[in-house]
């Protein structure tokens, strides 16, 4: 095999990575902020989550734009076209699970577990989607600069 032909390999290996350690980390600071903001009212996980999401996409993004696809300059543009792709990953999960999880609670022996499968198999799509759209569309190296 080529050193070349390895690249996207490796990148779609440091980008699982990456993505690997910003789950943990926005789960661990959506819990602390959650908690923090116990005093905050019924609706303080509602505020732990959009700061958590906030801030752990920002964390990805740089994970992503310095370790995975190692593009320079462009911060801003590559940022709003990060949110973007994230955007779309959710749309897709939103309206992914309606659809599955009738079809599974229909063909499983446990139809309890219908909703974390379809999630399960909704995540595999979404980081394939994600891991497209963030080198194609939020990374994207002009080819005249790179």
């Amino acid at each position: 095999m080529k050193p070349h032909s390895q690249k996207p390999l490796k990148e779609f290996v440091r980008y699982i990575l990456v993505g690997g350690f910003n789950t943990v980390f926005g789960y661990g600071l959506f819990a602390l902020l959650n908690w923090s903001f116990r005093g905050l009212g019924s609706y303080n996980y509602m505020y732990a989550a959009l700061l958590a999401n906030l801030i752990a996409i920002s964390v990805a993004f740089l994970g992503y734009k310095w370790f995975v696809f190692r593009t320079r300059g462009n911060y801003l543009v590559e940022y709003v076209r990060c949110i973007g792709v994230y955007s779309s990953g959710l749309l897709i999960g939103l309206a992914g699970l309606p659809i599955l999880v009738p079809i599974l609670r229909r063909s499983l022996h446990r139809p309890q577990l219908a909703p974390y499968i379809a999630a399960a198999f909704l995540t595999l799509i979404t980081v394939l989607f994600s891991f497209l759209g963030h080198k194609n569309i939020s990374f994207k190296k002009n080819s005249a600069k790179n």
